[in-house]
């Protein structure tokens, strides 16, 4: 398995719906890809969330970098 792999199997494999033998083979590449493990743990990550519908207070720094950043943005479209 490689990371193409992983990014096509990833929601059969957070829905575990893959075969055994498919899932060894993404589980034996995520041990040796930390670029892959991330990917995987920050989508199982957003699915929790949105599937707990719970609103989440961000920390008033990481809320006011957002909104300055999402202002720059709007600004300036083509950045």
């Amino acid at each position: 398995m490689n990371c193409d792999g992983v990014i096509r199997e990833i929601s059969n494999y957070l829905d575990g719906e893959l075969a055994a033998a498919i899932r060894a083979e993404l589980e034996a590449h995520l041990e040796e890809c930390e670029g892959c493990m991330i990917v995987v743990r920050q989508t199982r990550y957003t699915i929790e969330i949105f599937c707990n519908e719970q609103s989440i207070e961000l920390p008033t720094e990481v809320r006011t970098r957002l909104h300055e950043a999402l202002r720059r943005k709007i600004r300036n479209p083509g950045t």
